[in-house]
This record gives C-alpha cells, structure tokens and sequence, in this order.
C-alpha cells in the first residue's frame, strides 16, 4: 500500500458568484486550443489565460504581414490584452510563463529581444520601436529595425497610476499603437518618432486594482476599450506541479512556425461567404452601445472580433477569415464582454451617479430628491442631484413618480428592478 495520492490533482471549490460563464467551447478551435489543450492538465492556471496570452504573442511575433480591412482601416494581428484576477493568487504568471517558454522555441529572436517591461511614458514607448533620425548637432542616430514589440506587465496596476499623472503622454500614445498609426510625442527634449510599430500589450491586474485606479476618463476616453478585459482564476491544484516536462512538444511547434512564417507573408485576408453572412447577422449587435464602465470598455466590439478572427485564420494558414475563426473570435469576445460587467457592474463611472443608484436599490419605497440631499449632509448642490438623476434615467435604471401632497408636488425617485440587463 502507497502513502502517494491517486491523484496530483485537488479539485478547487469555487463558490457560486457573479464569475462570467466559461467561454464557449467554440473559443479554443485550431492550433490554439490545440496548445491550450496540451498545457492544460499540467498547470493551475486558467485556460483562457493561456489561450488569451497565447494569441496575443502569435499577433506580435508574426508582424504586421498580414491585416483585414474596414473601410479604410486596416487592422494587423497586434492585441492587447488585460488578465483580471479576483487575487493576486489567480496564476496569471505560470499562464504566462507557459506561454513565453513556447515562443522561445519558436522565434527565439522576439521571445528574448521584443518582449519588454516597464511601461511608464509614451516616450519611452517611442523609443523602443524608433525611427531613425538626426540629433541637433545633425549626427545621424539608428533606429530599432524590429518594429515588433510585446509590452509584459505583470503588475499593470503601476500603468495605471502613471497614466493618471497629469502631463504623463503613455495614454495618447498607446492609443495609436493599437490603431496603428505613427506615434510621436510632441515634447522638445524627446521628439522621436516611430512609423510601422507592430505593438501588442498584456497585463495582469486584481479586480480591486483596476476598479480604484482606474480613472473614468481614461475608461470613457479610449485607453480600456482597446483592451480585452478577460477574467481569469487558479483552475486547480496541483501539489506536484504537473508533468509538462514530459510532453513532446514538436508537432505543436512545427505547426506554429508554419503559421508564424505563412503569415508574416499573408497579406489581406478576408471572410469567406458563410462567415460573411455571420458578420453581417452579429455586427449590429456587437455595435450597439451599451451604457456604464461596462459599456464604454466594450465599444470596440467589432474591431477586436475582426482582430481575434484574423488571429484565428492565420494559426490554421488560411488565405480566408472562415465561420470557425469568426466564431472563435466571437465566443471570446461573449467572454471578455462579461468579463467587463464582471469587472465594473452596473457602475457609470460617476462616484456622485453610483451613490445614488446604490441608495435607490436599497431603498424599495423610493427617495426624494431631499431625502437624497440629506442623503449627502446637505454637501452636495440640487443642481448636480438633478443631473446624475437625469443621467440614471437616461439608462433605464430609475424612473420618477409624482406625489401628490399639500404644497408643492415633489418627485419619488425608485430603482428599476425589472431593467433588463447586457447579458440578457
């Protein structure tokens, strides 16, 4: 008889709570979910986490050989992409160091030259992937030849913080290195510029992080809505630590050179006719506007399923964008919307608007607006009352009722209950 465990493997018991719905199985198709599939067993991180991180540094490494056009906009396979864990425990490290150690096999060159760390300033961004140029004194300066960069922060928690610095230009700039366009920061002692940049980002943040440090302007302003936000836990134990190490990992590597070199030579791909007429049945959902934090982090919807599916196409070495590569995009794009909510809930952004909307929910009878006004010791104006009133019914999540009574008729303001939600 044996002291050893039967298994290596302990179960995690996770509570039932609000955490998103897994992804679709549809997520991990092709190559990807391949590698996911093969990892897995062996490693307590989250799935999507590897897959995530996985699509993320494939987009990077193959440049910017291949794109999809809209209109005329052309979006490369550069991603950026934001792990949310309920802790610091959530694994998202091992995630990443399954991912690293893959690609160092494969292009050994990016995996230990474009992976970086560090994002502080949008110079400094700049100066990784620069142009040549001149100094004052007209001596020429050499510029990076590799435009491919993979941004790693592992504690994104410190991006934000600097991006909230008055003055601090990373916002701007990061911006324009997921569209794509030259980058330039229009300071006198750093005026480098760079063209052609090919620059993908992933970061790891708690919940609690990215809620308090998170400033409501750079949520509705641009900087969040061009990452996707992926919730992502520990999805076991395992005491032993797997045995990864005993995988034979070339056929899985071989396929992913293929890809790599196929695509870095794809040019511009295109949906084929079924996932043509997918796209034109999902598109209007994916550009209908939704309200809140949630809402303004998920308004480039299309723009990251068109990206994902690209992704997806150039891992199977397809010349098309075909109804399986749409529908992986869009089951992970179903995820990181929920995540999103997961992340933010029912919040506007405005602290004076989420009170109020708090109090309301807790009040079934209703308030009035100098019950509301007491609510805030009488310190905060009728005026700014009225407007994040006004803004909450503007969304459907309150409504007013008249009471009548001597003198003047005041308002009771209730909470909608039966409002129907973004996921349903």
């Amino acid at each position: 008889m044996t002291d050893e465990p039967a298994t290596n493997v302990i179960p995690l018991r996770l509570s039932a709570d609000d955490w998103p719905a897994p992804p679709r199985a549809a997520a991990f198709t092709g190559l990807a979910g391949e590698i996911v599939a093969t990892i897995e067993p062996h490693s307590e991180s989250d799935p999507l986490a590897i897959l995530a991180q996985l699509l993320v540094s494939f987009g990077s490494a193959i440049g910017r050989g291949a794109h999809y056009s809209v209109e005329a906009t052309e979006h490369h396979g550069n991603e950026f992409v934001l792990l949310v864990g309920p802790s610091a425990r959530a694994r998202k490290g091992s995630s990443w160091d399954h991912v690293q150690r893959i690609f160092g096999e494969v292009d050994p060159g990016w995996e230990s030259e474009r992976i970086v760390s560090g994002l502080s300033s949008g110079e400094g961004l700049i100066w990784s992937v620069r142009d040549p140029d001149t100094d004052r004194r007209g001596r020429e300066q050499a510029g990076e030849i590799d435009k491919r960069l993979l941004v790693f922060e592992a504690e994104f928690a410190s991006v934000l913080k600097m991006v909230a610095r008055d003055g601090n230009t990373l916002s701007p700039v990061v911006r324009c290195a997921w569209d794509g366009k030259p980058l330039q920061a229009l300071t006198k002692n750093n005026p480098a510029r760079a063209t052609g940049a090919h620059i993908a980002i992933v970061g790891h943040v708690t919940r609690d992080e990215l809620v308090r440090l998170l400033n409501a302007t750079e949520a509705a302003n641009g900087f969040l809505n061009r990452y996707l936000l992926f919730c992502v836990r520990r999805s076991k134990l395992l005491p032993e630590g797997g045995r990864i190490d005993e995988i034979d990992w070339q056929p899985l590597l071989t396929k992913l050179r293929a890809a790599i070199d196929t695509a870095r030579r794809a040019g511009r791909l295109r949906f084929d006719e079924h996932a043509r007429r997918r796209w034109w049945e999902r598109y209007p959902q994916l550009t209908e506007p939704e309200a809140g934090l949630a809402g303004a982090v998920c308004a480039r919807a299309e723009a990251h399923v068109v990206r994902l599916s690209l992704l997806y196409a150039l891992l199977d070495q397809t010349q098309q964008i075909r109804l399986p590569h749409l529908e992986a995009a869009l089951a992970l794009w179903e995820y990181a919307a929920a995540s999103a909510r997961w992340v933010f809930g029912d919040s506007l952004g405005d602290p004076l608007v989420d009170e109020i909307y708090r109090a309301l929910l807790e009040e079934p009878d209703g308030l009035t607006r100098s019950q509301l006004r007491d609510l805030f010791s009488r310190n905060r104006r009728s005026k700014d009352i009225g407007q994040a009133l006004d803004r909450l019914a503007a969304t459907g999540r309150i409504h007013a009722e008249r009471l009548h009574q001597r003198g003047r008729p005041a308002e009771l303001w209730r909470a909608r209950h039966d409002r129907p939600t973004a996921a349903s």
